[in-house]
């Protein structure tokens, strides 16, 4: 088992049962998955291209993404319906822990001039979500990597009900939330 997962069973659990005055354990917040997604952008006909983002994701995540078709077509992005967009992972269990790990521990301190992330990600339902341009932070990119430019989209989706209980959740399990950002 992860060594985020067991802080989560052994530490976290009890404390978020404490300040959220919660009576059953099963009511505890907690992560129920990771989706780290990325947009192809402008460079949609290039299959090179596609299968660099892809191999990247792999690398990043370990684990194999899907490709994500457009559900419309837009005449002024010359997009048609069915035209692969971009790609992405769902990342459960022990995995996300470990992916979750990473991210607190090894990636967010290799951002330069890093000051946190928002509060304002929370979409209301405890649910959070942010992008991340610097792919060169996780130790697994390579200077190739770099100038792919593909910034990438987290969203870690909670069983929380409300953004307070979500954000007591992701502090502590090492998110480093930085209250003064004003967006």
């Amino acid at each position: 088992m992860a060594r985020l997962a067991l802080h989560y069973q052994k530490e976290i659990v009890p404390a978020l049962r404490r300040d959220l005055g919660l009576k059953n354990v099963m009511q505890v917040p907690r992560i129920q998955k990771v989706v780290v997604n990325v947009g192809i952008g402008k460079r949609t006909k290039e299959a090179d291209h596609l299968k660099k983002v892809s191999e990247l994701l792999e690398r990043i995540t370990g684990q194999k993404p899907s490709p994500r078709p457009s559900r419309i077509s837009i005449a002024g992005f010359k997009m048609r319906e069915g035209m692969v967009v971009g790609v992405r992972v769902t990342i459960r269990g022990p995995r996300m822990y470990d992916f979750l790990e990473r991210l607190t521990t090894m990636v967010f301190p290799r951002i330069r001039d890093f000051r946190g992330i928002s509060v304002k990600g929370f979409d209301g339902r405890g649910n959070y979500s942010w992008g991340m341009t610097e792919v060169n932070a996780f130790p697994e990119a390579t200077p190739e990597d770099i100038e792919l430019g593909q910034p990438l989209e987290i969203t870690v989706v909670t069983n929380a009900c409300t953004n307070v209980a979500g954000e007591r959740l992701l502090r502590a399990l090492g998110f480093p939330f930085n209250d003064t950002l004003i967006k």
